[in-house]
């Protein structure tokens, strides 16, 4: 047996390979995360959602991309509804934050800015710079029951201030002020179009409450709510005018208990 031959190598040259294959393998990993395609980042946030929000026909990468995003009932649904346009992001990293734009060509006259600032590994803070936008509110079909059922039309003009949100492994904390404005809002179950506005304001605190009301209309909404223990309790009324009862009444039986010329709403436990 011939003895087997053995490569010598110039003092300090394997150093210099170990350090040139490990600056190559940073290299590619750096490239790979640089160049990680859209896709990637859609599907990841279909698994959070539990497939109730995706990005269809992503393109791009997961820093600098476009999709379209649509809303479904969850896995197995068949209802989806997807914006109009395309929805545009760009995600920056920093020390401990990442830094997220994102533009939809339909609904959002200004990019939306969201930070997340890493607190330890298991909390982070994300906030919402204050916006303003306007959103289709068929899009909530897409969430299935009970919207599918309902299929409103209308705007939802959405409005927060200082809006941010603390995650920890076991609670949540809100803190600012959420305002939506449903406007001229309709349904296939009324032959009035449209039923009224009606305005929804969130404010955050120690314990963040719930508001609804009626700005105009034949259908009145009113109600309130708080999250307790990170549930929600709501109670509601919603009322029709007297001259209007017959022509609401197929929407008053499916929002809530009907009782005359009411329906009550509530969420929750009491």
């Amino acid at each position: 047996m011939k003895p087997r031959a053995r490569l010598s190598l110039p003092s300090g040259a394997t150093t210099t390979w170990i350090w040139a294959w490990a600056g190559a393998g940073l290299g590619g990993l750096l490239a790979l995360g640089f160049w990680a395609p859209a896709h990637w980042l859609a599907a990841a946030g279909s698994q959070a959602s539990q497939s109730q929000v995706t990005l269809l026909n992503p393109r791009g990468t997961v820093w600098d991309g476009t999709a379209q995003l649509a809303l479904t009932g969850g896995s197995g649904s068949s209802d989806t509804v997807a914006l109009p346009g395309r929805v545009e992001w760009k995600i920056r990293p920093a020390w401990g934050k990442l830094h997220l734009h994102v533009l939809a060509t339909c609904c959002t006259p200004e990019p939306l800015q969201l930070e997340v600032q890493a607190r330890g590994l298991r909390a982070a803070t994300l906030t919402l710079a204050d916006q303003q936008s306007t959103w289709p509110s068929s899009l909530l079909v897409g969430l299935g029951t009970p919207w599918n059922t309902l299929q409103l039309q209308g705007k939802l003009q959405l409005r927060t201030t200082g809006l941010s949100l603390d995650l920890n492994p076991e609670t949540a904390a809100l803190a600012g002020r959420v305002q939506l404005d449903a406007t001229q809002v309709s349904s296939r179950l009324s032959t009035i179009k449209p039923m009224g506005s009606y305005r929804l304001s969130v404010l955050g605190g120690t314990t963040p409450s719930l508001r609804l009301e009626t700005l105009e209309g034949s259908l009145e909404l009113s109600g309130a709510g708080q999250w307790v223990n990170s549930r929600l309790r709501f109670e509601g009324i919603a009322t029709a005018q007297a001259d209007r009862i017959e022509a609401l009444s197929n929407l008053l039986n499916i929002i809530g208990r009907r009782n005359g010329a009411q329906s009550v709403i509530q969420l929750g436990s009491r």
